[in-house]
């Protein structure tokens, strides 16, 4: 059995912003116009509100030379932390085992 990861992972929309954007000095705006989006796009995404969409993702592989995994896994990383650290609902039950003929 898998062991859960104890640390949140990092929205990759903050990596973004501290790896690439703080690094080369950019900001929103000016790396918004790189990317092709409206700087409001690029605000929520940097500042954990959006998802990192598949199309996002072909954007900011394209513009900084990595893949499109990198993005695509790390918001998959998140999206599974969230999941399990969500509140268990409380009216579910198991499926029953398959039957054999």
């Amino acid at each position: 059995m898998k062991q859960k990861q104890i640390r949140k992972p990092t929205h990759p929309g903050e990596f973004f912003k501290f790896a690439v954007l703080d690094e080369r000095g950019l900001s929103i705006t000016s790396a918004a116009e790189y990317l092709g989006v409206t700087r409001k796009a690029l605000s929520e995404f940097v500042n954990g509100k959006a998802k990192c969409s598949h199309a996002m993702a072909r954007r900011l592989a394209e513009s900084t030379g990595t893949g499109v995994a990198v993005w695509i896994n790390m918001q998959a990383k998140l999206d599974t932390w969230e999941a399990e650290n969500m509140d268990k609902p409380i009216n579910i039950t198991a499926l029953p085992e398959t039957r054999v003929a």
